[in-house]
């Protein structure tokens, strides 16, 4: 039930991106005057340099290796050379054409968030916005800072979202040793691309741009790439990298980057040396919270100056919620959109169910995917839960082998006893759709046997979860099978 009020409730949402252009979009659904202060556009970072053309390059790369492993298939591509005989064409990248591509898809995915914010009633103002106090907003609008206005406001959610890291020793100069930001104003494939840190970032980048065509090193300062994800798909696309041409180094850690020439020398902390034509930093973020008024407002930031928000995104402020990077809940997208929509339902009264960090669902878009949800294996192998696991390899499935998938598996992870579906990995072409299945049964507590029931397609890729739970039936043993 929505709350009423005596005169509309005055939002102001402090950064547009999938956390404030939510916020602000459920602000005015709900009836409140809504200002958003935005500098970049609508959609933030993750729209116009990072989520979107990242998720863009991605999907090139996937179009590029469908296109070279046709032939597996038995489709091949020839051309007829003068004597007539067959020519087989290469695959090759125009990476300018791609990148003017994939910043044009960002704006125009930026324009169409701008106009239905528009439509609804936001007010958008372009410029810096910092915190007066708990209740008002100073945005600074002309060049240098020159014009200001001021937001009076019940209500504040600030959005502001995450920055790269950068390293003293690292620093990126656009050119050759690159932010992520910074890859889409490339002309031409690097010849050698070093990718430094294996997380998230650095994965989905380093597969990429193998996929693409470039020379890909990895430098990994741990024992696998994807430090703390499911430890068997950390494996799996270690092997899909090592087959596919790219150096995995693992254990080093990278200790200065620098400019050479026409090219980049990256020093590892052994003494070792990684020389490539540009380097991608992919170290982690910084959350874009300095100098923008929260400490004088009273909220409450760590150490690393994130800020501290509970499970309804508010802060230590009653009045003020902020949602996305700059807190310290999950750094993802579609999280940070429920982090916006929840500030908002809280603060004006609206029905609210509070975020649970194992219920989320998360995707790594490598080739193959890694997709997971819930309790993972390792907090079976803690005690940190008992439950059972059973994995199901991709390559046993129909469809999969019509596909020509060789790589990837189905792990469902299920309660003891009640045999109820706590968790799930799925490493696939596509796993960021096939996921969804097992996040249902999490989010509902279904059980394995409930789960099997359910009819799936065949053959289809999502007939390997009802063959894995099927595979669990013993696991819930008093469940009613026939209820």
């Amino acid at each position: 039930m929505s709350a009423s009020f005596t005169h509309s409730p005055s939002v102001a949402v402090l950064g547009g991106g999938p956390g404030g252009y939510e916020a602000a979009l459920a602000a005015a659904q709900l009836g409140a005057e809504v200002t958003l202060v935005e500098r970049a556009g609508v959609g933030g970072a993750a729209v116009i340099t990072d989520v979107v053309p990242s998720k863009s390059l991605i999907a090139t790369a996937d179009a590029a290796v469908a296109i070279s492993e046709a032939s597996d298939l038995g489709v091949e591509f020839y051309a007829k050379g003068e004597s007539g005989r067959p020519l087989k064409p290469e695959v090759a990248i125009n990476l300018a054409a791609v990148n003017k591509r994939l910043l044009s898809l960002a704006r125009q995915q930026s324009d169409d968030m701008r106009r239905q914010l528009v439509d609804a009633g936001v007010r958008i103002i372009s410029g810096h916005g910092r915190l007066d106090d708990a209740h008002s907003v100073i945005v600074a609008t002309g060049p240098g800072g020159t014009d200001f206005d001021r937001v009076e406001v019940d209500t504040l959610v600030v959005a502001v979202g995450a920055s790269p890291r950068e390293l003293p020793a690292a620093m990126p100069d656009g050119e050759r040793i690159l932010a992520w930001t910074q890859l889409y104003d490339m002309k031409a494939l690097p010849e050698h691309l070093i990718v430094v840190g294996s997380g998230v970032t650095g994965a989905e980048f380093a597969s990429a741009y193998m996929n693409l065509g470039a020379k890909v090193t990895l430098i990994s300062s741990r024992d696998q790439v994807l430090p703390g994800e499911d430890h068997d798909a950390a494996l799996v696309l270690e092997k899909v990298f090592t087959r596919g041409g790219m150096t995995v180094l693992s254990r080093s850690r990278a200790q200065s980057v620098e400019r050479v020439g026409d090219g980049v020398v990256v020093t590892l902390s052994d003494g070792r040396t990684v020389e490539g034509s540009h380097c991608l930093l992919a170290v982690g973020s910084i959350p874009n919270t300095a100098g923008i008024g929260l400490a004088e407002a009273g909220v409450q930031l760590t150490d690393s100056g994130h800020i501290r928000v509970n499970r309804v995104a508010r802060t230590s402020v009653s009045n003020i919620y902020a949602a996305g990077d700059c807190t310290t809940f999950v750094p993802l997208a579609s999280v940070a959109s429920m982090q916006g929509r929840t500030a908002i339902f809280h603060a004006l009264g609206d029905t609210v169910i509070p975020l649970e960090r194992r219920r989320i669902t998360a995707n790594i878009f490598t080739a193959p995917e890694i997709a997971t949800v819930g309790r993972q294996e390792q907090d079976l192998a803690t005690g940190a839960i008992n439950g059972y696991v059973h994995k199901l390899p991709l390559a046993a499935n129909a469809r999969a082998k019509m596909m020509g998938i060789s790589d990837g598996f189905v792990k469902i992870i299920a309660r003891e006893g009640s045999g109820t579906v706590i968790g799930g990995v799925i490493v696939a072409p596509r796993a960021s759709e096939l996921i969804y299945p097992i996040a249902i049964a999490v989010e509902r507590r279904l059980t394995v046997d409930q789960v099997s029931r359910v009819f799936a397609v065949f053959p289809s890729l999502t007939g390997s979860i009802t063959d894995a739970t099927r595979a669990m039936h013993l696991v819930n043993r008093d469940d009613d099978f026939f209820g």
